[in-house]
């Protein structure tokens, strides 16, 4: 049975697509005069962030709940998760009722290009919009990454490169990726972006570096690695990358190996798909995080290591470090990344070693900015100030 089920699956989900699209209507219509418990919904793709954007969200009086169709391996905490509710064959049924649970109970949803809970469906997505609208749901969208990255609106060849190793079935959602683009940006409530996703993107109400958020008390430096850097003569640098090609791992691999090869004692330590309490050790106990040197922006991994007052190693597209300059949203030379390509990464890790007292003071400086733009605090006060003008006040509960 299992074996063909993703053969039966698709005429089962066009079938209920049919039967489900009149009575997602009506009961729509109903949840607009209902009276909704909780302010803000976050979902529902499985991110890890989310936690930390609803603590934000709290801290300025809203209820949050965040909820997932199914989780993946980094995390599993969400308040309501569709995977612990219906057996593994019963997942068809999941998006219609997943949706069903956020009409009823959500004022306002922070969902992504993807679209809401309707986005596994075979066209009822396409309805999400109106739907939501009937609802009286308010809509935020953000992006993530692979949900706006319309290849064709990039010049960056080495990332579609990366994109053709990674995932060379990404080119089939082209289309749609370009449909859900247009809907989302057209149809939400608000449209929230930054970070290289500006690239993809054609309109934002709201440009940020980037949406994510951290949980400054959980991330934070260690007591004993302070100083740490600046007192022993190796250097170690974790990598954890969750697409080695997208993230430039074989020039990492290349430009520590040559440099072991030359006599310098640097180790790399890579990882894959472990919970996200591993990497959180694996930052504390490193000297260096590398990020990535194919995108141009730094990600949610590198927040991370600042926030723990680790120095990261990562490609800035100098374009967009001026863009954002531009538009206010940083002062010039205030990042602290330790900017490089896949050509001076070698002369970058030397020069690090040769002067590695300035580790420390990166580290520093790299906690501070987190603090000024990715803290709970910080993107807490964002949030608010999006949620007023789609008018969504705290319940304060």
């Amino acid at each position: 049975m299992k074996k063909y089920f993703h053969v039966i699956a698709y005429p089962i989900r066009v079938l209920l697509d049919g039967l489900m699209f009149f009575p997602l209507i009506i009961l729509s219509l109903v949840s607009r005069f209902f009276q909704k418990k909780i302010d803000i919904g976050i979902g529902p793709e499985p991110i890890i962030g989310h936690k930390y954007q609803k603590k934000a969200l709290q801290m300025y009086g809203y209820s949050v709940e965040t909820y997932v169709n199914s989780v993946y391996f980094l995390t599993k905490d969400f308040d309501i998760r569709g995977d612990l509710y219906l057996p593994k064959y019963g997942t068809l049924l999941l998006p219609y009722l997943l949706f069903m649970v956020v009409i009823f109970r959500y004022k306002c949803i922070y969902i992504y290009f993807n679209g809401g809970s309707l986005f596994p469906t075979i066209f009822l997505w396409r309805a999400e919009p109106l739907l939501y609208k009937i609802s009286k749901v308010q809509v935020v969208v953000m992006p993530y990454g692979g949900d706006v990255q319309e290849l064709s609106r990039s010049n960056n060849l080495m990332y579609k490169a990366a994109v053709s190793k990674d995932y060379p079935a990404f080119r089939f959602r082209r289309k749609k990726i370009e449909t859900r683009i247009d809907m989302w940006t057209k149809y939400a409530n608000h449209v929230i972006s930054g970070c290289d996703w500006v690239e993809y993107m054609y309109h934002w109400d709201t440009l940020v570096l980037a949406h994510f958020t951290i949980d400054e008390e959980q991330w934070k430096p260690g007591e004993n690695t302070i100083g740490k850097s600046s007192r022993s003569n190796s250097l170690k640098i974790f990598h954890a990358p969750n697409h080695k090609s997208i993230k430039g791992t074989k020039y990492f691999v290349s430009a520590i190996e040559s440099l072991r090869r030359d006599g310098f004692d640097i180790e790399l330590i890579i990882l894959q798909k472990v919970p996200n309490e591993r990497i959180k050790e694996m930052i504390l106990a490193a000297d260096i995080v590398a990020d990535q040197l194919i995108i141009g922006w730094y990600g949610m991994f590198a927040v991370e290591a600042m926030a723990m007052g680790k120095p990261v190693l990562c490609y800035i597209r100098p374009d967009f470090e001026d863009f954002f300059i531009n538009e206010g949203l940083l002062e010039p030379d205030e990042l602290p990344i330790i900017k490089c390509t896949h050509r001076n990464l070698k002369q970058k890790l030397i020069d690090l070693i040769q002067n590695k007292q300035r580790l420390d003071l990166i580290g520093d400086k790299s906690r501070e900015f987190v603090m000024k733009h990715h803290s709970t605090k910080s993107m807490g006060k964002i949030f608010d100030h999006i949620n007023r003008s789609v008018g969504i006040r705290p319940s304060g509960n």
